[in-house]
């Protein structure tokens, strides 16, 4: 196994724009980091779990994954598509209104199986990076402790950027502007993980349509 290779690949996928980040970007705005730090905590550990179990797995169940891939694609990307509009209708939290909350540690846990760029990233770390000869136990629990200690860091640099530019959102309008960009932004990575997991013989007939 090329772990150089491998903690190259969590770092890059990790750390670029994804749903995972823009929203731990947008909770850091509106919540804290303090307030953010449980979904932080539940979404590195759940895609350390999900890498992991993909890894152990993924021989049994290719094929079905296969043939689902599709639905897991459109459910996923429904999510977030829903996701951004409740994030683009976002405003001020009041600090008084206990009704106003952050996604928590659960719902960060589980943000992952609904986010169709971990299925590609753990695909593509079981296929590319497994070795052969490995226990794939031992080897889901290896990419399990690479993935969180990798990863951990890289989204809570986003959860960290949005705590740092909150003094200035503080204007009701820039963080209305603020909200709506980062919808947009997971709207449109909505969209394009939806079109890498589509079927390549699908692809010109979606584009036709457009």
């Amino acid at each position: 196994m090329n772990l150089v290779a491998l903690v190259t690949y969590l770092l890059v996928m990790s750390i670029t724009p994804g749903p995972n980040n823009l929203v731990l970007a947008s909770s850091g705005v509106n919540y804290g980091f303090s307030r953010t730090l449980p979904a932080l905590l539940g979404m590195a550990l759940g895609l350390a779990v999900q890498i992991g179990l993909m890894t152990v797995f993924l021989g049994q169940v290719a094929g079905l994954i296969s043939s689902v891939q599709l639905y897991l694609a459109l459910a996923g990307c429904s999510y977030l598509l829903w996701l951004s509009w409740g994030m683009a209708r976002a405003g001020a939290v009041d600090k008084a209104d206990g009704a106003a909350a952050p996604m928590g540690f659960t719902g960060g846990l589980l943000f992952n199986w609904l986010n169709p760029k971990v299925w590609l990233m753990g695909f593509n770390i079981a296929v590319v990076f497994l070795p052969k000869h490995m226990d794939p136990l031992a080897a889901g629990l290896l990419f399990s402790l690479i993935t969180f200690a990798v990863g951990l860091p890289c989204i809570a640099l986003w959860a960290g950027s949005g705590v740092a530019i909150r003094r200035w959102l503080a204007s009701p309008r820039r963080l209305r502007a603020f909200n709506c960009g980062m919808a947009a932004m997971l709207a449109g990575t909505a969209f394009w993980l939806m079109a890498q997991m589509l079927p390549a013989h699908v692809l010109p007939v979606v584009s036709a349509l457009i």
